[in-house]
């Protein structure tokens, strides 16, 4: 095999890209090439674009990581996969030696590596990448519907780490890509979901697709959900907004003995009312990224419909107007989930 020349997006800085030439090389052992479909901007990307994240990913990096594609090329000694087969990547790369790992929690690996943040990632027309992050497709599934199935993963493991149970009360704080994303994993287990968004644009996405919604800069949010639920409160509830406020609805609006899943990244450390926890028993846990069974899961409720596809991606720009679709997103209140169009 030889190298392949291919369009790639490069973060140069100062939210600046550029798409150029540049060459793939063959897939190593162990290795598959991928002809990347759909790659979507999350919102690490954006921290990525805003210059927040330049001491870990420099000033040559192709990002991106909610993606689909296509099997290009297989290197020696993968078993499993062949030329022409519809797959996702779980862009996780784990050390397989330290304490997480030896205990089996290799998403959580001491030395994690996140594909498309400490390595090149999914803007680049190929993409190799080791066999064993690998998910096949339904041969029927559409690769743009595909392309959040990494997104969705996370939901996934949210809520199988909230262990949600069907007729469950469930507040959802914080109505973005990702804070729909769990809503509609946790109404496909059966959960009685409202949200809490403070965004109109959010809020109307949300109700579209068919939820009880709040906004609590003009309601109250916990004698919402106090009348909604004859005054036990919710008891399962997922923090999605990284805010203050929304830190402090978390432990307002839940029930006694109510599990809440901190879903959100704060960039500086909330205050949390212990009181709350010792009062009603609460239980808080965290949830990082997502495993296989998480990846299986996601990829069976976009086959089944259990995720609005169509409705969550609210925009799709073609690679050579990646500049635009970052500034665009960056300045647009009513995008939702926006999709880079790389190939295919």
């Amino acid at each position: 095999m030889s190298d392949l020349e291919i369009n790639a997006a490069y973060y140069r800085g100062d939210k600046t890209f550029t798409v150029e030439k540049t060459v793939s090389p063959p897939p190593k052992a162990g290795e598959v090439a991928v002809r990347i479909a759909y790659c979507g901007i999350c919102g690490t990307d954006m921290h990525v674009f805003h210059g927040n994240m330049d001491a870990r990913v420099g000033l040559n990096r192709i990002v991106g990581h909610e993606m689909s594609g296509i099997v290009e090329r297989v290197g020696a000694d993968v078993d499993g996969f062949s030329v022409g087969q519809n797959v996702v990547v779980r862009p996780l790369e784990h050390c397989g030696e330290c304490p997480a790992c030896v205990a089996g929690h290799t998403h959580i690996c001491h030395k994690l590596k996140f594909l498309g943040l400490d390595t090149d990632g999914a803007m680049q027309e190929i993409w190799n990448v080791p066999a064993h992050v690998l998910h096949q497709l339904p041969a029927d599934m559409r690769l743009d519907h595909a392309a959040l199935i990494e997104p969705v993963a996370v939901a996934c493991h949210d809520v199988r780490r909230a262990a949600l149970k069907k007729g469950e009360d469930v507040v959802v704080i914080g109505g973005g890509p990702i804070g729909v994303l769990v809503a509609m994993v946790a109404r496909d287990s059966g959960g009685n979901v409202v949200i809490s968004e403070v965004n109109p644009h959010r809020l109307a996405i949300a109700e579209t697709l068919g939820f009880d919604t709040v906004n609590p800069k003009d309601t109250d949010l916990v004698e919402a959900i106090n009348q909604r639920t004859g005054g036990k409160g919710a008891d399962v509830v997922f923090e999605v907004s990284g805010t203050q406020p929304g830190v402090d609805a978390m432990t307002a609006v839940a029930a006694t003995r109510a599990r809440i899943v901190m879903v959100a990244i704060h960039a500086t450390k909330p205050q949390i009312d212990l009181f709350q926890f010792f009062w009603r028993e609460l239980d808080l846990m965290g949830a990082r990224v997502y495993e296989p069974q998480d990846y299986d899961k996601a990829i069976e409720i976009i086959a089944s419909g259990g995720v609005d596809a169509d409705t969550v991606i609210t925009d799709i720009s073609p690679l050579s107007d990646i500049q635009a679709a970052f500034e665009a997103l960056d300045s647009s209140p009513t995008a939702m989930k926006s999709l880079i169009k790389v190939g295919v």
